[in-house]
């Protein structure tokens, strides 16, 4: 990596997500959940979006930077609850990733930039916010698909399916249906796209 700032605002969201004290097993190896999610972002838009500009290389890897900080169970158990949560947590990453970038030699309307990657601002009509929710739909679909769904009914993951089809780009469901998923997933993945 030539580029300094970019490999330094890296690294320091990758030492802050060091400190998740959730941890899970990644080779039989204790792994902190956020750094090894940081990571499967990161090398998901390094495969298909190669050419990706450095804001978006940093949104996507501080997209749950420190997400232990905020937890789900300080909000209401309610669906406007959660909905705050998001919000919350969205800002929160926003203005975190900001701040590293700051002190990595960025100017503030270059953190700026970024914070809105993150934060998703305008969605469908910028093309960085947009690129960040396929990278995290496809991390999804290949790491954490099958434990999600093991929890819920298929009726539920096949809304679900549904509601993530419907945030992702062209390139994004293509990327997807070329995905290799065990059988009982891929044929959820048919009821929700039939």
């Amino acid at each position: 990596m030539t580029n300094t700032r970019l490999s330094k605002s890296l690294i320091a969201i990758d030492d802050i997500n060091r400190q998740d004290p959730n941890q899970v097993l990644i080779n039989d190896v204790e792994t902190p959940v956020e750094l090894i999610y940081g990571e499967r972002m990161s090398l998901c838009l390094n495969e298909y979006w190669p050419d990706a500009n450095e804001y978006l290389q940093i949104a996507v890897r501080a997209q749950h930077i420190k997400r232990w900080h905020l937890k789900r169970v300080d909000f209401p158990a309610n669906k406007a609850g959660y909905f705050k949560w998001r919000q919350s947590l969205g800002r929160f990453h926003a203005e975190l990733a900001k701040s590293l970038m700051l002190e990595n030699g960025y100017t503030e309307e270059e953190g700026e930039i970024t914070a809105n990657i993150v934060k998703k601002t305008k969605i469908k009509s910028n093309d960085d916010s947009q690129t960040l929710e396929d990278v995290a739909c496809l991390v999804f679909l290949t790491y954490h698909f099958d434990a999600f769904a093991a929890k819920h009914s298929e009726e539920r993951i096949v809304s679900i399916v549904q509601k993530t089809w419907g945030k992702m780009s062209d390139k994004g469901h293509s990327i997807a249906l070329s995905l290799t998923l065990p059988d009982h997933l891929a044929a959820i993945v048919g009821k929700a796209l039939a």
